[in-house]
């Protein structure tokens, strides 16, 4: 897989000029014996004499957090401590009083309607609850506007989390905050944080030492910390900086702070069967939505313009569903990961693959906003393509 390397360079600022180009990039690609890949190219900051960029480079995770905090959640379900079809309301009064925005009136007055369905714990780790992300949805900004919040799901506080459902639970598919309030639940069945439950039952049986909720709790990792950018036009400028490091909340959908080699570990050892059991993992794979859920993930990811940031892997109108992790491409994607893979991303366009019928993980480690870059989709697509081409799949 030596070409990876190249391919890398081909795409990082290699002077001041950033032209279609990213900072610096890591892709590492395991299957469970060994690591097939760990490579990278670039630096972590503008000046061109800066650190490099690499597989160990400390970066914000964001949405890429999802996979290792619904690891947790499924250890959970493996010992029987919650089922995935519980009611989870009785477990948390903010999820038991949720309402569905059902428009607005001519004044701008928010219309509501109570729920009268059950919220299960599947709801929760599927986005098929209901619940949106208010800093991308118009209708939530504007009811936060009409009742006066100022919190967003980035404010990593219960309040922030905490917004009307766009629809009944179970009705639809919608991304949003629901992976949050899954994280409330496990410390209520722990009665540990989410970081300590982390900690003690992901990171530290796999020796993970660069990841965590708070970053200044992980000292060695400030040097080798990679600066945020942003794409604006074709070149690089200084980017928005991640949430606030003094918040209530540890945001199991987007509050992980990690590298690259360290999600390589991650995903090895969940290949090895060291985290979860084997017919957990088979559960994580299955398709999770029935035809109406996944029409509408299929039309955001394709039709919305949203198929950069969405889902740049797959070729337009490839059949989709969703897993416990992620989401699924229900058929081979030429040339690429085979049925039944499980992938995600990030707001700051770090991305990951699990196929579990080739037996590989992969995960790209970059920095740069907004999501859905354009020199991203093309480094993934070429990384993933000789990948495959690597292991003889066409």
């Amino acid at each position: 897989m030596e070409k990876l390397s190249s391919i890398l360079q081909e795409h990082v600022a290699q002077e001041k000029d950033t032209t279609n180009k990213l900072l610096g990039a890591a892709f590492v690609v395991v299957n469970a014996k060994d690591v097939l890949f760990s490579g990278s190219s670039g630096r972590i900051d503008f000046d061109p004499n800066s650190r490099p960029f690499n597989t160990d480079t400390f970066t914000w995770m964001a949405s890429m957090t999802k996979i290792i905090t619904i690891t947790c959640f499924m250890q959970l379900v493996e010992r029987g401590e919650i089922g995935l079809d519980e009611d989870v309301r009785p477990r948390v009064p903010e999820l038991a009083k949720m309402q569905i925005l059902r428009g607005f009136d001519d004044n701008d007055k928010p219309i509501l309607e109570d729920n009268t369905k059950p919220i299960t714990f599947r709801h929760l780790l599927t986005h098929t609850l209901g619940l949106g992300s208010d800093l991308a949805d118009p209708d939530l900004t504007k009811w936060s506007k009409a009742v006066g919040r100022t919190d967003t799901i980035l404010s990593w506080n219960r309040e922030g989390i905490n917004t009307p459902l766009k629809f009944a639970p179970g009705e639809a598919w919608y991304y949003g905050a629901a992976t949050d309030w899954a994280g409330v639940i496990l410390e209520e069945i722990t009665g540990e944080t989410l970081g300590t439950y982390t900690q003690k039952n992901i990171l530290e049986p796999l020796g993970i030492k660069d990841t965590g909720f708070w970053p200044e709790k992980l000292p060695q990792t400030a040097d080798r910390t990679a600066v945020c950018t942003y794409r604006e036009g074709d070149s690089l400028k200084p980017g928005p900086l991640p949430p606030p490091k003094e918040h209530i909340l540890e945001s199991a959908g987007a509050g992980l702070y990690s590298t690259a080699q360290d999600y390589a570990t991650f995903f090895q050892g969940l290949l090895q069967g060291k985290l979860v059991k084997e017919e957990t993992l088979q559960e994580m794979f299955s398709p999770q939505l029935n035809e109406t859920q996944a029409g509408i993930l299929e039309m955001i990811a394709y039709n919305i313009g949203g198929q950069d940031a969405f889902s740049p892997e797959y070729p337009k109108g490839a059949k989709l569903n969703h897993g416990i992790g992620g989401v699924l491409n229900v058929e081979d994607v030429p040339g690429k990961r085979r049925k039944g893979s499980l992938m995600w991303s990030g707001m700051c366009n770090s991305r990951w693959w699990i196929d579990r019928e080739v037996g590989i993980a992969a995960a790209l480690i970059v920095n740069v906003q907004p999501h859905g870059d354009p020199v991203v989709k093309s480094l993934y697509n070429e990384l993933e393509l000789e990948v495959y081409r690597c292991l003889g799949i066409q």
